[in-house]
């Protein structure tokens, strides 16, 4: 009996489920465009095999791990390695084991649908993973990832990836990349900038940071103008790795188009480390006018994910540093936030901003109603806690009457669990399926365009967003 139910996400009602499936099955099998995710590009450069089942399942995976800790189970128990390199549990099966024990938690989650779908359809598997089938699931994966056919570039083509974008710092050295591109392999892996590190004065060992980004391009980043070139030196080496886009994570959607000589002086009041949380507000705001305006110069797409409250738990950041399942949405404000930069760019049409958020009040209120206006906005699709049926669904209900389809960037996965990228894109192109079959039945769709849609949002606007 497989895993997953074939007709899984499709309404119940018999026509609008027939039309779901013709959608569906006319874009199951285009080819992924992951535009904006978490991959590790060593995996592609070295096309090493996977360790085993925990590295590949629990320990990357912080939608697996935080609901694991919900439930009392500590991130060490999970592998999860700590800053102080303090001892975490290292045997693999135990992880796993702990996992499976607790595979019940994620009923009814998109984490579930996510992994019976990896468990089926890469692997084979046809058991409920639980305490019972621990092992010899663990055994299964083990056995399969010690195959050729398991390697990361194998899985990279039999999965259909026709592009994976990775994210890297402004001091990252791209090596990897590098080393892909020097490869001979034709999977297209390209990086992302991502300079929140040299950006956010917030952010640890910040001055050491812009020391470090000026020794890396020979510019004078204790000046403004020294400091702004080094950023664009820095994204052309990045474009010369494939990027086609920068990403800002800022805890809030503040924009700023301050007069030079402002912007001088607040740059050199961060640069010392004497600022107020207001002033490093402002930076961060007045850096996206900056970044926004070298996009419109260099064509790359500009990402901000704004909303989300990173490191909530203080104690777990100091022990086991970002990313770990601690970032919470939080309200933000779009409209007077984004004034300043919208004001600077926004009727760019050449200029391509994608806005995420994770505070769902404001796509309807805000969001659609701002990418219904400026040339330069996209809608990025739900992100994080929102990467769901429901939340796609959601979506699509508070945005589409308001911006259409043609203002948003199709779907990206952003996730760090490599074989879960299948079952993401899976899981969007059945809800987007769903809604437009609910839009044709109700008679504002009609269904030849339904389709020519459905191939948009599962292919197309990604590839115009991202410029592909």
């Amino acid at each position: 009996m497989p895993l997953t139910d074939p007709n899984r996400l499709f309404p119940v009602e018999a026509r609008q489920r027939d039309l779901a499936r013709a959608l569906y099955d006319s874009v199951a099998a285009l080819p992924i465009i992951s535009p904006h995710g978490h991959c590790d590009p060593i995996w592609f450069a070295q096309n090493a095999r996977f360790p085993n089942p925990a590295e590949l399942f629990v320990v990357p995976d912080h939608y697996v791990f935080r609901m694991l800790v919900s439930q009392g189970v500590p991130l060490g128990d999970l592998g999860v390695a700590r800053v102080d390199g303090g001892a975490v549990e290292a045997d693999p099966r135990v992880i796993f084991r702990r996992f499976a024990k607790q595979y019940k938690l994620f009923r009814g989650t998109p984490s579930a649908l996510w992994l019976d779908h990896s468990f089926e359809h890469v692997f084979g598997i046809d058991q409920v993973l639980g305490e019972a089938t621990a092992d010899a699931i663990y055994d299964h994966i083990e056995g399969c990832l010690a195959t050729d056919a398991y390697r990361p570039r194998a899985l990279f083509e039999r999965f259909n990836i026709e592009l994976l974008a990775t994210t890297e710092g402004a001091l990252d050295d791209l090596r990897w990349h590098a080393e892909i591109a020097q490869s001979g392999w034709g999977g297209r892996v390209v990086t992302t900038y991502r300079p929140d590190a040299v950006v956010d004065p917030d952010f640890e060992g910040f001055a050491q940071n812009i020391a470090e980004f000026g020794a890396l391009t020979g510019e004078d980043t204790t000046t403004w103008a020294g400091y702004l070139a080094a950023h664009v030196k820095r994204r052309a080496f990045f474009r010369e790795h494939g990027a086609t886009a920068t990403d800002h994570g800022h805890p809030s959607a503040v924009t700023a188009d301050l007069p030079r000589a402002e912007a001088e002086a607040l740059f050199a009041k961060v640069v010392s480390g004497v600022f107020t949380p207001q002033e490093a507000e402002l930076f961060r705001g007045q850096m996206l006018t900056e970044m926004a305006r070298m996009s419109l110069a260099d064509g790359m797409t500009l990402q901000i994910h704004a909303g989300s409250r990173r490191n909530h738990s203080a104690g777990v950041f100091a022990q086991f540093g970002r990313d770990k399942g601690f970032d919470i949405p939080g309200r933000t404000d779009y409209v007077a936030a984004l004034k300043p930069m919208l004001d600077a760019v926004g009727m760019e049409p050449d200029l391509t901003i994608i806005l995420f958020t994770l505070d769902e009040t404001a796509y309807g209120r805000e969001l659609a109603p701002l990418a219904g206006a400026y040339p330069a906005l996209k809608l990025g699709p739900p992100w994080w806690f929102f990467d769901s049926y429901e939340g796609i669904k959601r979506f699509r209900e508070a945005t589409t009457e308001t911006c259409g389809f043609y203002n948003t960037a199709g779907f990206n996965d952003d996730t760090r669990a490599f074989c879960s990228i299948p079952a993401r894109h899976d899981v969007s192109r059945r809800s987007d399926c769903a809604y437009l079959s609910e839009l044709v039945t109700t008679g504002r769709l009609r269904e030849g365009d339904a389709f020519e849609v459905a191939h948009d949002l599962a292919y197309g606007l990604a590839k115009t967003a991202y410029h592909l």
